[in-house]
């Protein structure tokens, strides 16, 4: 099935689509660009095509309309309030293999200090791109990470709350990038959302 049907299958707003466009867009420049050893290049564009499916059950209900009310409720119902969880299960239904549950589960901003130590270049590459796209786009690393301190300050839950936990965070995340950018012909400037715009086209239509 292709990607865009699967999002309009979940409903998915167009903002939450794109992140995840832009996120898989930037994965594929740099596997373009890539100088290290062999890595699957399918696992991480499939991984990162569908990596926050779970995520409609953390966008606010403010300012919604009732259809999209509806449809997240439905959510609740169907899948619990977890969005990791979700993705999980919403991964496994679209046909994501073990190895690509793997990736997927070890790319979280959480593990970070685990990716930076493992030399799995699979979770490195998703982590980092991931960690590069805001929500209205591509932005440095540091600034996006800087932003998520200030965006779930008041969420007790996220790791992102804590000050101490989210300046570790940060380092680890940095240190990923530095270890991803060693085996690749690019700079980090050079991910933009310029030169990731042709890999958005192409990913529109990418069949799953």
């Amino acid at each position: 099935m292709n990607i865009l049907e699967i999002y309009n299958k979940y409903h998915l707003p167009e903002n939450l689509q794109m992140h995840m466009l832009r996120v898989t867009a930037c994965t594929n420049l740099i596997l373009d660009n890539w100088t290290g050893k062999s890595i699957d290049r399918e696992a991480i564009t499939r991984v990162s095509l569908l990596h926050d499916m779970g995520n409609m059950v953390k966008i606010p209900e403010e300012g919604q309309d009732r259809e999209f009310i509806e449809i997240r409720r439905k959510y609740f119902e169907e899948y619990g309030t977890n969005d990791h969880a979700i993705n999980m299960v919403i991964g496994k239904k679209e046909g994501l293999t073990e190895k690509e549950l793997e990736i997927l589960d070890g790319k979280r901003s959480r593990k970070n200090e685990q990716t930076a130590k493992s030399d799995n270049y699979e979770i490195k590459i998703c982590a980092y791109c991931d960690q590069r796209v805001a929500p209205d786009g591509v932005v440095s690393l540091k600034e996006r990470l800087e932003d998520a301190k200030i965006r779930y300050k008041d969420k007790p839950l996220s790791v992102w709350s804590n000050e101490e936990k989210a300046n570790q965070l940060i380092k680890w995340a940095l240190e990923i990038e530095e270890q991803v950018m060693r085996y690749c012909k690019l700079k980090p400037e050079d991910i933009n959302n310029q030169s990731i715009q042709i890999y958005i086209d192409r990913l529109k239509e990418y069949e799953i």
